[in-house]
């Protein structure tokens, strides 16, 4: 028989999955363990596991799936066909009522784009920012930016101007990163422009020093100078995602992490493969984590299922603790669907998200 770990490797789902498909009575091992658990199945079931894998792929729901697996084991093939077409035509109803809504968002995209271009060309700002704080701030941010081409309006860097505070906002969807920098000089209207990355790049690089800098806004033309030195270039034109409304979390329950000693826990601790998640076309590692009773925060092993456990990308959280650039962090745990919040103890306005990854799927 084959164990659970490798079934899942060689249907392409993740163990964990396995499980929840166990607990739905969609897939159920052939025999358990009952000192340790440990779940096994049979040769022919492999066949049902990459059956499985193949409707999930396609959004049936697990009742359908549940009398699709049953027609394919015995001989009601007429079953298995009429449930399968079913499922294609209202996957066709779907895709034709998407397209009819796509439609319409695209005509309300159009004009709002028309209107945030005029308005781009007529936004002007000047101010002057402390050197140290704009480079700690686009240190905090710059690995949440993203490189999805389909995406261009992430492809950057939020400067947004308000007041004496400029924030500072990058996301790729699966991440965001905020960061503030105080400045002065600024005392017109709320103002935002997203800085290309290289432009950005460009910034820090002039970030050398202890004086202040100065950065403008003229229309879609965004400058910095420092010193002597200057670089300059082209806002992009797209319109940034309402930040504000995306970090409004529940409040979670906090603990506080000695930040060397947690990434060494997440480089050689246990983790869960993701298996057909992937980010940029490859695979990625989950890290699975819990506050425990002593307000700890604990690396989960593969068997645990506590459900209160939170799946994140590993690799993003180990982003996320080195932008955080302190020994102490704090880490916020809500519901297994809510965002995990990175916060630094002593700047509330600096901290990071990382999407939650569902177990279960």
């Amino acid at each position: 028989m084959r164990s659970i770990g490798e079934l899942a490797r060689d249907c392409g789902l993740s163990v964990s999955a396995l499980r929840f498909y166990d607990r739905a009575g969609v897939l159920v091992p052939a025999w358990v363990d009952p000192v340790s658990g440990y779940r096994w199945y049979e040769p022919e079931q492999l066949e049902e596991a990459r059956l499985l894998t193949r409707l999930r792929r396609t959004g049936m729901p697990l009742a359908d799936i549940r009398l699709v697996l049953a027609g394919w084991a015995g001989t009601d093939t007429d079953l298995v066909r009429g449930l399968l077409q079913a499922h294609l035509r209202r996957l066709e109803l779907g895709l034709s009522d998407a397209r009819g809504e796509f439609s319409t968002l695209r005509a309300l995209l159009d004009r709002r784009e028309t209107d945030a271009m005029t308005s781009l060309r007529t936004t002007s700002a000047r101010l002057s920012v402390p050197s140290t704080e704009l480079a700690t701030a686009l240190d905090t941010v710059r690995f949440a930016a993203s490189t999805d081409g389909e995406l261009p309006m992430l492809g950057g860097i939020l400067f947004d101007i308000e007041g004496e505070a400029l924030h500072l906002v990058a996301t790729d969807r699966y991440r965001m990163a905020v960061a503030r920098a105080g400045s002065t000089g600024h005392d017109g209207p709320r103002t935002q422009v997203v800085v290309p990355l290289p432009l950005a790049d460009a910034m820090r690089a002039l970030l050398t020093g202890e004086d202040p800098v100065q950065l403008t806004v003229d229309g879609d033309r965004v400058t910095l100078e420092a010193g002597d030195r200057q670089t300059s270039g082209q806002s992009l034109g797209h319109e940034f995602p309402d930040y504000r409304r995306l970090v409004r979390l529940p409040a979670g329950r906090r603990a506080h992490v000695d930040t060397a000693a947690l990434r060494r826990t997440l480089e050689t601790g246990p983790v869960r493969t993701s298996g057909t998640r992937e980010h940029n076309g490859e695979p990625y590692d989950l890290s699975v984590l819990r506050v425990a009773e002593n307000g700890s925060v604990i690396v989960c092993d593969d068997g645990d299922d506590d459900q209160n456990n939170i799946a994140v990308n590993r690799d993003f959280l180990l982003q996320a603790l080195t932008a955080g650039a302190r020994d102490e962090l704090v880490l916020e745990l809500g519901a297994p669907t809510v965002p995990l919040a990175i916060r630094r103890p002593d700047d509330e306005n600096a901290f990071s998200i990382l999407m939650s990854v569902r177990l279960d799927e």
